[in-house]
């Protein structure tokens, strides 16, 4: 079956909030993990986790860094208007250089209040290294399902990154319902969070300390790392009765050639991704090797993945090896002289997907009507239902500050 067939409400499930884990566990690793292999399940902590991986496993982690995406603004009469950044409005093939722009910038966002901010500029200061920053923000435009608000600010020589790191606070999703504390601004970022971008965490990768990474080197476990910044439209529930009528979020993923090679080395080892942003990232990474097959002249601008792609012609009838592919498209990198993949991928996995380069995932538990819960599906059949039921029946935590697992890739 076409995934766009696919009814959103077979893959729902009764969620409780007292399963939704409001804070995160003190120690990271101390999240309960469940082990699903062959139809097996098995109970653990994450501290523990290398005795579940094969030797020479591969474990990809996506390095992206948590924002403090959302902005508060008070009104001369006193009401507040809360801007959550969502996306860079603007051109852009490379994400950190609009993090670092400065002077003003335009950016898609979700506004909290909108009704009550009726016209001109709204205006806050901050402070960086003892001087007074002025942060103004005005409204551009209105969109179908989102808002365009530029942000100006003088004086004009510090970066984005900068003004939003001093001004805004950390993006707790919308599921967890209490304000964001000092704490979170720690908690809610893995600690090798490196590249600024993400407007919510890559979940997976919270429960990791320095003390797995060293437990690694036991069974030669090695690691490598992308970077795909998260959107708010990781949380989006799916509306729509059809997948065909749901719209997937597009996503900014940086890849590597170093990475490509190592991953493309260890094809016969276990490639485990560490989170669905890693998992959509490294099995993008084959489909637009795929397309550098089909044209070994590709622009760059060209090579990118939407939505449907994978499950349409001339892709769907590719019988090429991950192999095949991503040598093609280390070849189409070193042509073009590009040391980094830089692009967007709206891939949707859901049941139905062939997986050709992850065997195995570590995840938190996800949404009902969720397009992550479709990833989990596709991973491991009707067999999620099984795992959901067995983690709330045995007080795992769930979604994003919640318990996770380890899932092993069903045979195809």
């Amino acid at each position: 079956m076409h995934p766009k067939n696919i009814s959103i409400s077979d893959y729902t499930y009764s969620l409780p909030d007292e399963k939704i884990a409001a804070f995160p566990l003190q120690q990271r690793d101390a999240s309960k993990l469940l082990i699903y292999k062959d139809g097996q399940i098995k109970e653990d902590i994450y501290k523990n986790i290398a005795e579940y991986l094969p030797e020479k496993s591969l474990l990809v982690f996506n390095n992206t860094k948590v924002i403090p995406a959302r902005i508060l603004f008070k009104k001369i009469t006193g009401g507040v208007i809360e801007i959550f950044c969502l996306e860079p409005y603007e051109s852009v093939n490379e994400y950190n250089s609009i993090m670092q722009k400065k002077e003003n910038i335009k950016w898609k966002c979700m506004i909290g209040g909108a009704g009550k901010w009726k016209e001109g500029s709204l205006m806050k200061e901050l402070k960086i290294k003892n001087e007074i920053i002025k942060l103004e923000v005005k409204l551009v435009e209105k969109l179908s399902d989102a808002y365009v608000a530029e942000f100006s600010w003088q004086p004009s020589h510090y970066s984005f990154a900068e003004i939003i790191q001093h001004s805004g606070e950390t993006p707790l999703p919308p599921y967890i319902k209490r304000k964001a504390e000092d704490s979170d601004k720690e908690r809610y970022q893995t600690i090798y969070a490196e590249f600024d971008g993400s407007v919510a965490a890559p979940t997976a990768g919270l429960h990791f300390t320095t003390e797995i990474f060293s437990s690694f080197n036991k069974k030669n476990i090695t690691t490598d790392y992308i970077t795909l910044h998260v959107g708010a439209g990781t949380f989006k529930p799916v509306k729509a009765a059809l997948m065909e009528d749901h719209e997937m979020h597009a996503e900014w993923i940086d890849v590597t050639i170093n990475t490509i090679e190592n991953i493309c080395d260890n094809l016969q080892n276990t490639i485990v991704a560490t989170g669905t942003t890693s998992l959509r990232t490294i099995e993008s990474l084959y489909w637009l090797g795929v397309k550098t097959i089909l044209n070994e002249d590709i622009l760059s601008d060209e090579l990118m993945l939407h939505q449907w792609d994978v499950y349409e012609s001339p892709l769907k009838e590719t019988q090429h090896t991950a192999e095949e592919s991503l040598s093609a498209l280390i070849k189409w990198m070193k042509k073009n002289k590009q040391e980094r993949l830089i692009t967007k991928t709206q891939i949707i996995i859901a049941p139905g997907y062939k997986f050709r380069i992850a065997k195995a995932l570590i995840t938190n538990f996800h949404q009902p009507n969720s397009t992550l819960l479709l990833l989990v599906a596709a991973a491991v059949g009707d067999n999620w239902k099984t795992i959901y039921e067995h983690a709330l029946k045995n007080d795992f935590r769930f979604l994003s500050y919640g318990d996770g697992s380890l899932l092993f890739i069903a045979q195809q």
